[in-house]
């Protein structure tokens, strides 16, 4: 092969990144702009609609309810880059947010403690990753199959289980874990919410920072991008292709389960109908971290953007603006869509989907 051929795919990578990359510059700044805007004419004109929107914008209980309401979706988007970087799509997150949830309400009815329960619900979660795990990686069964029967085994299970065992879809209220306040900063007017949340929100601020320090700082982070890239050179270099694999599956099922056991313990409770108290979460999550471009970090602040429209769309809701709350609720499902255009070229791993066979293994 030519040199001009060989460098032509690395180039035509290096524009699609950049092409993405503007694309997001470009949706952020116009955000900004618009934010801007807004909160000028709601200060100008405080009786309008406008009004009420700044009003709901700069509201300390609209920065908790996000920030709430983040949790799942952000610990799954976190667990679905882990395994998606290694070369395994896991789309089944919905399942294990549910799953989890589940197990959390139950394990922490029987045994009276929210962190067991909180245990429990990952370890449910990590389990059901490990079958998705063996399935695809020893058996090779296609991914997205996998994935979506991860999915619907939750869906099924959980409030089936639920129906046994409490004679309902829905499992009685358990005790809920207090907040954690830091004093004078939880005074403050609107990021006082930061500093006056769940136990769960700060863990996945830990879990944040972490999995940027994984990816960024440490070896198994270069052996988990080396496995969805190039896992060839990943098994020259005498690293176990479908270990790294197996490891990040897993990592994705436990950081998963502690999404799902989060949500449904600060909420008390484990609703099964319809689709579940999920609702999709899972699904978002995958559209998060895509926009993210892969980044723990990314994948926060657009989990916290789907988080905060869901957070204003209830407030406007119970305000009555004069629109219809049809409409309004379904906002964020209209901004997921809008995101999923605008991350259309973001760069997969090389090797997402792909089987890898090891003449050593």
């Amino acid at each position: 092969m030519s040199e001009a051929g060989a460098d032509a795919p690395v180039g035509s990578r290096l524009t699609d990144t950049v092409a993405a990359y503007s694309t997001r510059a470009l949706a952020g700044g116009t955000t900004i702009a618009a934010l801007f805007v807004l909160l000028v004419a709601g200060a100008i004109f405080p009786d309008s609609i406008a009004g009420t929107l700044a009003d709901v914008l700069t509201s300390r209980n609209t920065l908790a309810s996000a920030l709430r309401l983040s949790v799942p979706i952000a610990f799954a988007a976190l667990g679905g880059i882990f395994a998606e970087k290694s070369g395994v799509i896991n789309i089944g997150l919905e399942g294990l947010l549910i799953i989890s949830a589940f197990t959390a309400i139950y394990v922490t009815d029987l045994t009276g403690g929210i962190w067991i329960g909180f245990v429990g619900g990952v370890l449910a979660s990590t389990l059901l990753a490990g079958l998705f795990a063996i399935v695809t990686i020893e058996f090779r069964a296609d991914q997205i199959i996998a994935g979506l029967a991860v999915w619907l085994i939750a869906l099924g299970l959980a409030p089936f289980a639920s129906q046994v065992i409490y004679n309902g879809p829905n499992t009685p209220t358990v005790p809920t874990p207090d907040a954690i306040s830091v004093p004078v900063l939880a005074e403050l007017p609107f990021f006082g919410a930061l500093f006056s949340a769940s136990p769960s929100v700060y863990l996945l601020f830990l879990s944040v920072a972490l999995s940027w320090y994984v990816f960024e700082r440490t070896a198994f982070g270069r052996w988990i991008r080396a496995s969805g890239e190039n896992p060839k050179a990943l098994d020259t270099a005498g690293v176990s292709v479908r270990g790294v694999r197996y490891a990040a599956v897993l990592l994705s099922g436990v950081l998963a389960g502690m999404g799902g056991s989060a949500f449904s313990l600060d909420l008390g409770q484990f609703t099964g109908n319809g689709p579940t108290m999920v609702n999709g979460k899972g699904f978002i999550a995958i559209v998060a971290y895509l926009f993210g471009n892969y980044n723990p970090v990314g994948a926060f602040l657009s989990t916290l953007l789907f988080a905060g429209l869901d957070a204003i769309q209830t407030v406007l809701q119970l305000r009555g603006i004069g629109i219809p709350r049809q409409l309004i609720r379904i906002t964020p499902f209209v901004v997921v869509i809008v995101v999923l255009a605008l991350v259309g070229r973001t760069q997969t791993p090389e090797a997402a989907g792909d089987h890898y066979e090891s003449g050593e293994e």
